[in-house]
């Protein structure tokens, strides 16, 4: 099958404009001081910018207002905002809500996108709570944590299980607008990505959701677009781990400046003049480079085999997944390395490479970006089925 190509616009001259250069200056200033990590979410007036520039709005389709952007563009996007702030880049990830929507009853996707053409999702969908059937729906009590941005969210949802007798149904989602039968408890304590609010979120009194405002997660998307036959769950872990290499990328940067930056006190050579460093960095940089090419490059494949043959194969979406555990990985290993180059100041908790390092290993806790990942990649190189859940 063969299927008519689609155009989609790509990050650069958005990225370029002078509106998102003011952001990613603005930001990185901002979170350097440590107004984020202080608050443990962004600021509304970022994310109100993030909207504004269309982060929101970024992979809505064109029918319901949106730019119908690229997995691509939408990654370099969220990489950008990551060399600012990790926090902001993880955050602004979730602007990839549509492809979970996509999945609700198509009547119900036109509701949510005639009040908005960019709403604000965030979901917290562990542990699953178990619910009961009622009329037409199900309802729904109970606490779910990690959900990342719900502080500036529109629109939330919550993971649910339906009891089916003694034994309980395929996990769902259950969505809603924002309102205040449901409360965020502000539970982030975290190390890293301090910033992402990344909160629980509470129902204390049981509410109705209809059923038609509930997706079985996984299932099959009900817009039909080339978009979002692009692999959801790839996808879901590609926004989350570009957000290391992101933050990698600056960390490699901020250590450039100290090296040429500042003389020895001791009288030794600038840190920049020093052969062990400059060897160092420059393997830092070549590993970073080397696993940003890969990401991309899965995901370049991906994208054209899905305009020209109309689905990814399942030996491409392994490179999706295996691509970003890489890249996620490296990230870390980078962004540890350019601390420990830097020497006693790189310990200090409001260092900004102390920071780089906490959020690139937080981005390696996801369970998207777990070892399991090269269990699966390993059995589908050797022509063996992965484990479930992985494709």
């Amino acid at each position: 099958m063969t299927v008519q190509t689609q155009t989609y616009t790509h990050a650069g001259q958005w990225l370029a404009t002078t509106p998102f250069q003011t952001l990613l200056a603005d930001v990185r200033e901002r979170a350097r001081t440590g107004e984020f990590d202080r608050q443990r979410r962004l600021p509304a007036d970022v994310v109100t910018r993030l909207r504004e520039l269309g982060v929101y709005r970024a992979l809505v389709p064109q029918r319901f207002g949106g730019d119908e952007r690229s997995p691509m563009a939408f990654c370099e996007m969220v990489e950008a905002l990551s060399a600012a702030d990790g926090s902001t880049g993880w955050v602004a990830s979730f602007g990839m809500g549509p492809f979970y929507l996509a999945a609700l009853p198509p009547a119900t996707i036109e509701k949510i996108f005639a009040q908005s053409c960019d709403p604000i999702f965030a979901g917290g969908i562990f542990p699953p709570q178990p619910v009961d059937r009622a009329d037409g729906g199900f309802q729904v009590k109970g606490r779910w944590k990690y959900s990342s941005g719900c502080t500036g969210a529109t629109v939330l949802g919550v993971g649910i299980a339906p009891r089916e007798g003694d034994k309980l149904g395929l996990p769902r989602m259950a969505v809603m607008p924002r309102d205040n039968r449901i409360h965020i408890d502000e539970t982030w304590n975290t190390v890293g990505l301090l910033a992402t609010g990344s909160h629980d979120l509470v129902i204390d009194k049981e509410i109705f959701i209809a059923e038609d405002w509930t997706f079985v997660r996984g299932g099959k998307p009900q817009i039909d677009d080339l978009l979002f036959r692009y692999p959801s769950l790839s996808f879901a872990t590609q926004v989350l781990s570009v957000v290391g290499l992101g933050v990698a990328r600056a960390a490699i940067d901020i250590l450039r400046d100290i090296a040429c930056g500042r003389p020895s006190v001791t009288g030794a050579p600038m840190m920049s003049d020093r052969p062990l460093t400059q060897f160092e960095i420059a393997k830092a940089d070549a590993a970073l480079r080397a696993a940003r090419a890969f990401f991309y490059e899965a995901m370049e494949q991906a994208w054209d085999q899905l305009q020209t043959q109309g689905e990814v194969t399942p030996e491409q979406t392994s490179l999706l997944r295996l691509s970003s555990t890489h890249a996620t990985r490296t990230a870390a290993q980078v962004a540890r390395a350019c601390q420990m180059l830097a020497g006693m100041d790189g310990i200090y908790i409001d260092h900004p490479l102390a920071r780089c390092v906490n959020d690139t290993q937080a981005v390696t806790q996801h369970a998207f970006m777990g070892d399991i990942t090269y269990q699966s990649a390993g059995a589908m190189l050797f022509g063996k089925s992965p484990l479930p859940g992985y494709l």
